[in-house]
């Protein structure tokens, strides 16, 4: 009973060493939210673009709903930066997910983080304006 115990207890860890893992562990939280804020902003410009394009500029005087021959239009427009946005996203928490859980596994005492739950939060408004995009004709 005794070596189960003492192979699961963690040794005690210097100061420098707790710091740099410390360090480690709030890079991986400020790579996470950079992404989530990169994200958060192809998404909203995404979703802008096609809700502005979409508009009748004829009441603010315009021509009306700007019309041609493009291969992309707003709405095209709109979900291709709507799903680069959810795609780097997706990547990012991926990649912090994969680092966190090494990190985790050679110091499973390190605190948790509310980081992956904002990347998941801005992951479901995301999807929900694709989906919002996609459906309205």
């Amino acid at each position: 009973m005794e070596n189960r115990l003492e192979k699961t207890e963690q040794p005690k860890l210097d100061t420098a060493t707790r710091l740099a893992i410390e360090r480690t562990r709030v890079a991986y939280e400020r790579t996470i939210m950079s992404a989530v804020r990169t994200s958060t902003s192809l998404i909203t410009f995404g979703f802008s673009a096609y809700k502005f394009f979409q508009m009748d500029l004829s009441n603010i005087g315009g021509a009306g709903q700007l019309r041609g021959t493009a291969v992309i239009g707003p709405k095209q427009f709109g979900i291709a930066m709507i799903a680069l946005g959810l795609v780097s996203l997706t990547l990012a928490w991926y990649e912090y997910h994969r680092d966190t859980r090494t990190l985790r596994q050679e110091y499973p005492a390190m605190p948790r983080s509310t980081a992956g739950v904002i990347a998941a939060l801005v992951a479901i408004l995301g999807s929900s304006l694709l989906v919002i995009a996609w459906l309205n004709g």
